[in-house]
């Protein structure tokens, strides 16, 4: 029964962290992530993507998408949690700051430190 209110509670947060994006609100993304976090980014020059390690490295990562893509939306979100684990998939349609329109869809895989989120770690479709 403990296990299944944990994961009720996992999914509420990141049904609040995919509103968060949406609504480009850094503290309340920052509301969701753990003490220790991290987040992976989906391109980067690590096996890993870019890395972005710690409160203030994730949330400068997260301020730099919103100024990558001044137009952005993330929809279609199915979420799923699973023990310490977690899965959201979505559909990102944006603009970046060259006019480009993006449409694409992608994944994160989480893993939870208790309410938390602790790894954010992106996928998502490359286009040409």
């Amino acid at each position: 029964m403990q296990a299944e209110l944990m994961a009720q509670r996992r999914l509420v947060l990141l049904g609040r962290f995919m509103a968060a994006w949406n609504a480009r609100d850094v503290e309340a993304l920052m509301d969701c992530m753990a003490a220790d976090c991290a987040f992976h980014a989906a391109a980067g020059p690590d096996v890993e993507g870019a890395r972005h390690e710690g409160r203030e490295a994730v949330r400068a990562a997260y301020a730099a998408i919103f100024d990558a893509f001044p137009q952005a939306a993330w929809t279609e979100g199915v979420h799923r949690a699973m023990g310490d684990a977690g899965l959201s998939s979505w559909r990102f349609i944006g603009t970046d700051r060259t006019g480009k329109r993006v449409d694409v869809r992608g994944c994160d895989l989480f893993a939870f430190d208790g309410e938390k989120i602790a790894l954010k770690d992106s996928y998502r479709k490359a286009r040409g």
